[in-house]
């Protein structure tokens, strides 16, 4: 059955900025506070509005790190489940991670955004940045690991896109000009 597109977070890093940024998205009144009086130490600021958040924030694993902090704390304000959030949480972390460790490795790392948008069953969520694209324009399958392995056989990583996959409802890429796009998409139940 294919997923309503009716709601959408995106997370933008833009790699001229070295500290991320936030800006509202949508309409509606700013419910977040940007004056980062909820956030921890080097968290990004974030502008909330009911059920949406926009983050921009440089691709630097050090951002990345805030990024999700602030992301968490936004998500964790929606009436979702505390189980689906922790998957969530991860999906968002193995996907920037991707975005520090390959779309701008070797160079200075670049912008990062990302829109979520809570629609009360649905979670979107859309990471934009200008490193490379993902090799042949398609994000890998991704494999599960092989458990029939001895440990210290198991390779050390490898196995986001598959995390990312079993655990979404849908995944989107797009390769638009010089900008990548992933979208994620959750039942929030």
């Amino acid at each position: 059955m294919p997923i309503q597109r009716t709601a959408c977070l995106v997370l933008r890093a833009d790699p001229a900025m070295g500290a991320a940024k936030a800006a509202e998205t949508g309409s509606g009144s700013a419910s977040g506070d940007s004056s980062g009086s909820d956030r921890g130490s080097g968290d990004p600021p974030a502008r909330a509005t009911k059920g949406k958040l926009t983050l921009r924030f440089s691709g630097a694993t050090d951002n990345i790190r805030a990024a999700l902090r602030q992301a968490r704390r936004h998500l964790a304000t929606l009436p979702v489940p505390e189980d689906r959030l922790a998957t969530i949480e991860l999906v968002l972390a193995e996907a920037l991670n991707n975005v520090a460790e390959h779309a701008y490795a070797g160079t200075r790392p670049g912008p990062v955004t990302l829109n979520a948008r809570h629609d009360g069953d649905r979670l979107c969520i859309v990471l934009r940045d200008m490193g490379r694209p993902l090799p042949g324009l398609v994000p890998p399958i991704g494999a599960p690991p092989d458990v029939n392995r001895p440990v210290d056989d198991l390779p050390e990583g490898g196995f986001g896109w598959f995390l990312i996959r079993d655990l979404t409802d849908h995944v989107d890429y797009v390769r638009h000009g010089s900008e990548n796009r992933l979208t994620l998409e959750f039942a929030t139940p």
